[in-house]
């Protein structure tokens, strides 16, 4: 007697391959955007098959937002506590770059879990930021061990974030090179030193339709786009929910207006940074401090910014995406004439380390918008990329 094809090709670790796929999707269209049929697909088989493994979309979401950290907590508990903070964190990024397609999920999509599972998930990041504070704190006595643990991890994190694609032997290497440069640098040496930049105002919302947009901004930073209604942005205007579509289409031209303003923002703020540079160094300092001021000033701006791209149509996503390119672009070209030895994609990778760096830094922070916080982190994204 002889199997069907099904049987005898089906893999035992089907559910694992569920997860892979549908953290790559969830990463790439978000929570809400994701489907179970289109999980499905992606796997091979049908809707109903993938329900045997999981009730509902929640229960795999949430098992995928919880993957990368287990990863990262298996491959900690490898290591001895008197492990060297080198071997360790090539580790780290060893099991973050095999699971590049999904790791990011956590970064922006986990505030779509519930509480406890929230709550779950942050205890779990604390027992890596912990195991990684205890070496760096042993290997590298300077101030704020803590933030520098973080920044590192965020270094290492950054690379679920963008597709540069690169041979995964140089990703490791630059990425541990770029994650060492955070913990050996230390956050308070520059005290100081980057207070006078000159940032864009955010405009004062002086129509109806800055007013809505104003108002709409800190929602979908806290809720998430897909979580905020009509009626709650006209609520937090003190308008009444029909006026909103006098002034918008609906929701997504709100969420594309707030995109546009924050690229605008970040561009004026690209090009004051960079008039008074004499030399490339002097260019990376300022564009990193100008990056560092501009996501504490405009937080949840930039949030929203960052977040929610991918929740828009295809057509409405495309501008936004050149913007994020040409403004990646203009690091990537200060980097290489400060570091020839690198080619356009090796300094891609590093601006995005140098991002990762800020998101990570500035959550371990609180966001606190202080001369002594932006100091900091702007030190932090400089050892990143300049070690």
């Amino acid at each position: 007697m002889t199997t069907g094809p099904t049987a005898a090709t089906r893999p035992r670790n089907r559910k694992q391959s569920i997860v892979d796929a549908a953290g790559q999707v969830f990463s790439e269209r978000g929570y809400h955007g994701a489907s179970m049929e289109e999980i499905a697909a992606v796997v091979g088989i049908s809707a109903a098959a993938l329900y045997r493994h999981f009730p509902n979309k929640y229960a795999l979401f949430a098992e995928c937002a919880n993957g990368m950290v287990d990863n990262l907590i298996e491959v900690l508990d490898e290591w001895p506590p008197e492990a060297a903070l080198q071997d360790v964190l090539a580790a780290l990024i060893r099991v973050t770059v095999s699971h590049r397609a999904s790791g990011g999920l956590y970064r922006w999509e986990a505030r779509y879990l519930e509480r406890e599972d929230r709550r779950q998930l942050r205890t779990k990041f604390t027992h890596v930021v912990g195991r990684v504070v205890e070496m760096v704190r042993r290997e590298y006595p300077l101030p704020e061990e803590r933030l520098r643990a973080v920044a590192a991890l965020g270094v290492i994190g950054s690379v679920t974030m963008h597709r540069t694609s690169i041979a995964q032997r140089r990703i490791e290497e630059l990425l541990l090179a770029s994650a060492m440069g955070v913990v050996a640098t230390d956050p308070t040496a520059a005290a100081g030193s980057t207070r006078q930049v000159e940032l864009p105002v955010q405009p004062v919302p002086r129509t109806r339709r800055a007013e809505i947009l104003a108002a709409a901004i800190p929602l979908f930073a806290r809720d998430g786009f897909a979580n905020v209604t009509n009626v709650q942005i006209a609520q937090a205007a003190g308008l009444a929910p029909s006026a909103i579509y006098r002034h918008y289409t609906g929701k997504v031209d709100i969420l594309v207006s707030a995109c546009l303003q924050a690229a605008g923002l970040l561009a004026q703020a690209v090009d004051r940074s960079l008039r008074q540079a004499a030399d490339p160094r002097q260019a990376m300092a300022a564009l990193a401090a100008a990056y560092v001021a501009y996501c504490f000033e405009h937080n949840a701006l930039n949030s929203v910014a960052d977040a929610e791209v991918a929740s828009l149509p295809a057509d409405l996503r495309r501008p936004l995406i050149l913007a994020q390119r040409e403004h990646i672009a203009v690091w990537e070209q200060q980097l290489r004439t400060l570091r020839p030895e690198l080619d356009a994609r090796q300094a891609r990778l590093l601006v995005h380390a140098g991002f990762g760096v800020v998101v990570e830094g500035g959550r371990a922070l609180r966001w606190q918008n202080t001369p002594a916080h932006r100091d900091a982190v702007t030190a932090l994204v400089t050892g990143a990329l300049t070690r």
